[in-house]
């Protein structure tokens, strides 16, 4: 983990909740209709007085996500962008529309993660898990990334999960069409988004914006639960008393947020609000630096230059 030392004061410290709504700090969260994510942007709104975008795909759970924002805030200024992280096209959509609906973006958290049973594909054709977790992610990051620029002092944050600890990368099978593995696959997109952020704080130096990941824990929402056929829900049920809230587990991403602790720290992994350890293989910058172009190049999405 790297630490910057500079004069910025952070637009977050101290937000009051009464300002007007043009002068609040702005969030967005993906994957906000539910779970972790609707309890993040929902802290955000009322605790730290942010105007948050709820980035979702569905309309109707992303709506009721924005009402309930809404109602623990005590204002209306919280708005949905219906986004499918599974295709980059409604990703640049999205992108789109945040840059005509804001100036500046203090805060992105990439929060939305699926588990899929069975080996799926997205629109584009990566697998699922990784394509959405970490690729939809990446485009998106990538997009937004002048209007971080534009903040004070833009914060990335990046969940990520103990997971990364099995994770693998195999360049010859991407896709997993040979060894497909649940675990395995959300391992690699865990590991994934742990080198996504080690490298993307190498290439943000000398610019305000930080990025740092995250391991929440076990947080009880519907990841892993097949909406289609319900696969899931049992085990989940009777798991369900072990799990932490999402409002439990939306605090470290909060912290990352919002704390002045951490002003200037970038590149980092951080579990119950303090740094964590990752695996050798997820602190390898050559291995990050790797997988960043690889990134690039199966996107077909140049980052910009800083």
């Amino acid at each position: 983990m790297k630490k910057r030392h500079d004069s910025v004061n952070y637009v977050l410290e101290g937000a009051n909740k009464m300002v007007d709504a043009h002068n609040r700090p702005v969030a967005v969260v993906t994957g906000a209709s539910g779970g972790m994510g609707r309890a993040t942007a929902a802290l955000l709104a009322a605790e730290h007085g942010m105007k948050v975008y709820l980035v979702a795909r569905s309309r109707e759970k992303g709506m009721e996500a924005v009402r309930y924002v809404n109602s623990r805030s005590g204002r209306s200024d919280a708005e949905l962008i219906l986004c499918d992280l599974a295709s980059l096209a409604s990703v640049r959509a999205a992108a789109e529309e945040l840059k005509a609906s804001c100036t500046h973006i203090d805060v992105l958290i990439n929060n939305a993660g699926v588990v899929t049973i069975k080996r799926e594909e997205t629109e584009d054709g990566f697998e699922r898990q990784l394509g959405v977790n970490h690729l939809g992610h990446f485009v998106l990051t990538g997009l937004l990334l002048p209007l971080l620029i534009s903040s004070k002092a833009g914060r990335i944050v990046v969940v990520s999960s103990g997971a990364h600890k099995i994770g693998r990368m195999n360049y010859d099978d991407p896709g997993m069409r040979e060894k497909f593995t649940v675990w395995g696959a959300y391992g690699r997109s865990k590991l994934a988004n742990i080198w996504f952020a080690r490298e993307l704080a190498r290439r943000l130096e000398g610019t305000t914006v930080t990025v740092n990941a995250l391991h929440p824990g076990a947080v009880s929402t519907d990841i892993g639960v097949d909406r289609r056929t319900g696969f899931g829900k049992m085990v989940h049920r009777l798991l369900r008393p072990f799990f932490l809230t999402p409002e439990q587990g939306s605090a470290t991403a909060v912290y990352l947020a919002t704390t002045g602790d951490v002003r200037g720290a970038s590149g980092g992994y951080y579990y119950k609000q303090k740094p964590a350890a990752v695996t050798a293989r997820a602190n390898d910058a050559e291995q990050a630096r790797r997988f960043w172009a690889w990134s690039e190049q199966a996107t077909g999405f140049e980052w910009p230059k800083l």
